[in-house]
């Protein structure tokens, strides 16, 4: 064949080259390549010019053209002959013959016969030629829908320069570099792709794959008209073998946990905490009658009710539903058993479908209510026995924290020892927390419903307001002792010494010194984030109390905030049966919300403890050799640390597992938390994430769950840090979330806003002690409020409003 051949009818290679028929499939299959048309290699080896070239040329618009190289064994399965024959760009259709000779010629440099000596064998030949419309690049490079290096596939690999391509192709120039998997990860500072164009090169040649039917490695550009496809050839390395279809659904939430283990989260704390959850909720739906052989049946689901993203630490959330599963009553109401969990979004119907029982009708209707009747009984006779349970439980608790025990004088034998004690005589009966838990719970719920059914809203407001001031709420001592040393330290002159100098202010006070250390002695093993092992407490860096102590002697005196007994003849004057059940309910409620928080301040000391033996084995290690630093002991699993130590440790270079992990942790700390909730296909191992864009409410009104009464207009202070951010006494703290540890910044706080949280989260519970007006569950509030800003909080309503705009 002599004649030009026109771009829908380039599909013979052996007429076209590879490259050309390659081409021409794309364009059938809609990928819009640039127009081209073909010069068989017959009409190249004339050496005359060809009839109709400026016809077609015309054709193709004004140009300039791209002239490339298209053999027969060019762009194959098996060789790619990829950069052995010529290219010539920017050619003026004047000069496309001429280009086109140059091009066919190539055919017979000493590089194709070499590359066909090695790879393809066979006689020399000239390629037939593909005249191309020229794209005018701002970016283009190549990319290989799966990893030719590790073979690995489902990984795109993306190199790019600016402008045209052909000297990365050709090896002048190193390109930069994308790897796309879920996310697109590029250099730390990109110069030539954004991450929505890295996304969209890997989703064009993901479609070429998906149309040729094996992993493409193809050339783009990116002009001012978008993305172009500029050919695309099998690749030609191994690969490793397509995976097997794993179509399993994971969902990490945590929307709930956020609140307990915020950012990011060490190795030995998360599988400290793995450990935890598993024997702690195994007893859970033992306590709701669980048959033993059932639980055992289900290990692996407790197990793994957690995950860790990125570094940070995430509920599990078809594991916990499968928990849910197992509980009496399931199968009759479904949708309240899914409110247990907590999260903000509900549950796919692809879950909720295929785990449990159906719908119980009939005679399992009728067992599955004997079975709750029983579990009520249950829980009745549990509630009955909860003060002498809770006392034994206080029994093992200090005999355990005041065994004598020290920590700083054992060797590691004895540390480990020490711990197995903890797991056994504590963790492993946790029994007076998650009864008091559960009831409380129920209790909440049902008697803050009930006021709002007999009351209407008043009685939602009456709910918060008979939770204030019960003065025997372990979690408002803090405060109240922040506040009295505040007054100490502001009659005696010493709130800026104190901001500046810390203890060493207190030299020539020893009434105030010794208030600080008794102080310590009860809360220092409180501080920010204190379920993380890896935290300070205050007995190691009191900082964050003295400054605490600083601010609240600026403040002036404060008045004690107890709460005001309804008077609850007025409220049910002509219903005593309701007024009797409503005040008794309520006291019982009381108490257990007291309860519930004493109890989590017990669980502090344990993880103090806790905390102390490892540091100290950390100590032991470090002493040894086995790692650099005793702090490191973090970045070891709990079984890892105590492997080496017991014997059953995998691997005795502790240091290079540090290395990895510390380097891991590093690049995760730099990155924006993941998303709330993150759905998973197949292997439950997240991919890194990247920052998502977001742009700012325009709202001055949004709304979320009140949960403390009162309304207060004041500026508002967005704290992420409580460990080096400062609240002015009168602001209005807002937070991500809160724990235990922000006590200190919430005694100077005039109103509290959080993202996160619940009516029986800390935060809505020591507001209420202490009086302030708290609104919670407020998505993105440190984004939708400024620091500095001008707000009203109505801690009742759960009202917040912006009024103004810095």
């Amino acid at each position: 064949m002599s004649g030009i051949i026109a771009q829908e009818a380039a599909q013979d290679v052996q007429q076209v080259g590879g490259k050309a028929a390659s081409l021409a499939q794309l364009a059938k299959l809609g990928f819009n390549p640039p127009v081209f048309f073909v010069i068989p290699a017959s009409a190249c080896a004339a050496r005359e010019p060809i009839a109709g070239l400026d016809a077609a040329l015309q054709a193709l618009g004004a140009g300039p053209f791209a002239v490339r190289s298209s053999a027969r064994a060019e762009d194959g399965a098996e060789h790619s002959h990829a950069g052995q024959f010529d290219t010539v760009l920017n050619v003026a259709a004047a000069n496309v013959w001429q280009a086109a000779q140059q091009v066919y010629q190539s055919g017979f440099g000493d590089t194709v016969a070499t590359y066909r000596q090695l790879k393809s064998g066979g006689a020399a030949e000239g390629p037939a030629v593909i005249v191309q419309r020229m794209i005018d690049a701002q970016s283009a490079g190549v990319a290989f829908s799966a990893d030719p290096v590790s073979g690995q596939r489902g990984v795109v690999v993306i190199s790019a320069i600016a402008g045209l391509g052909e000297r990365l192709v050709s090896g002048e120039v190193d390109g930069e570099d994308w790897i796309v998997t879920d996310t697109a990860q590029g250099p730390d500072a990109p110069q030539v792709l954004t991450p929505a164009q890295a996304l969209g090169i890997a989703d064009l040649a993901r479609r070429a794959e998906a149309a040729f039917t094996a992993p493409q490695d193809i050339e783009w550009a990116i002009d001012a008209a978008g993305l172009h496809i500029l050919q695309s050839r099998p690749i030609t390395t191994p690969l490793l073998p397509a995976p097997q279809v794993d179509t399993a659904l994971t969902i990490f939430d945590n929307s709930n946990i956020v609140e307990s283990y915020p950012g990011m989260v060490s190795p030995l704390t998360y599988s400290f905490a793995v450990h935890v959850y598993a024997r702690v909720y195994r007893a859970f739906v033992g306590l709701l009658g669980v048959p033993d052989a059932t639980v055992a049946a289900h290990a692996g689901v407790f197990g793994n009710m957690l995950g860790r993203v990125d570094g940070r630490v995430y509920y599990n959330l078809v594991n916990w539903y499968r928990a849910l599963a197992l509980l009496p009553g399931f199968s009759l109401n479904r949708a309240y058993m899914e409110t247990m969990m907590g999260v903000a979004t509900p549950m796919p119907d692809e879950v909720t479908q295929s785990i449990g029982p159906p719908p119980a009708k009939g005679a399992a209707r009728v067992r599955e209510y004997l079975k709750l009747v029983r579990v009520a009984g249950g829980l009745i006779w549990q509630a009955i026995r909860l003060p002498r349970t809770r006392a034994r439980f206080y029994d093992r608790l200090n005999a355990a924290l005041d065994s004598g025990f020290d920590p700083q004088t054992a060797g590691p034998t004895a540390l480990a020892a020490e711990y197995r004690r903890i797991e056994s005589t504590l963790l492993d009966r946790w029994d007076a927390p998650l009864v008091n838990d559960f009831l409380c719970m129920i209790a909440f719920g049902a008697s803050r419903n009930l006021l709002e059914k007999w009351l209407g809203p008043q009685g939602l407001i009456l709910h918060n307001d008979v939770m204030i001031g019960q003065g025997d709420i372990v979690s408002a001592e803090p405060a109240q002792r922040i506040a009295q040393m505040g007054q100490m330290v502001a009659q005696a002159g010493l709130a800026k010494a104190l901001a500046a100098d810390g203890l060493d202010a207190l030299a020539g006070h020893p009434a105030i010194l010794q208030k600080v250390h008794a102080y310590l002695d009860r809360f220092g093993d409180r501080c920010t984030e204190e379920l993380k092992l890896e935290s300070i407490p205050l007995t190691d860096d009191p900082s964050s109390l003295l400054q605490a102590i600083a601010a609240s002697a600026g403040r002036g005196p404060v008045a004690d905030r107890v709460g005001t007994a309804p008077d609850w003849s007025a409220l049910f004057p002509k219903n005593p049966i309701r007024r009797h059940f409503a005040k008794w309910l309520i006291n019982w409620t009381k108490a257990r919300v007291r309860d519930r928080e004493n109890l989590r301040f017990e669980r502090t000391r344990i993880f103090g403890l806790t905390r102390r033996v490892f540091l100290a084995l950390g100590r032991e290690f470090a002493a040894r050799g086995l790692i650099a630093a005793p702090r490191d002991i973090f970045y070891l699993t709990k079984d890892e640390a105590l492997g080496a130590v017991e014997g059953y440790g995998l691997s005795p270079d502790l240091k290079s597992l540090i290395a990895l992990r510390k380097a891991e942790d590093a690049a995760s700390a730099l990155r924006p938390d993941p998303p709330e909730r993150i759905t998973l296909r197949g292997p439950a191992i997240a991919p890194v994430w990247q920052p998502e864009s977001t742009t700012k409410d325009p709202a001055t009104q949004r709304s979320a769950t009140g949960c403390s009464a009162g309304r207060v207009t004041a500026r508002a202070r967005v704290i992420r840090d409580p460990r080096t951010e400062t609240l002015t006494p009168g602001d209005i703290l807002i937070a991500r979330h809160t724990d235990p540890g922000w006590i200190a910044v919430f005694s100077n706080a005039a109103a509290i806003v959080v993202e996160r949280g619940s009516l029986l989260s800390h935060s809505a519970i020591v507001a209420r002690e202490l009086g302030i007006p708290c609104v919670v569950g407020l998505k993105g509030a440190t984004q939708w409020i400024s620091d500095g800003e001008l707000i009203c909080v109505d801690g009742a309503t759960g009202m917040v409003e912006r009024l103004n705009d810095l």
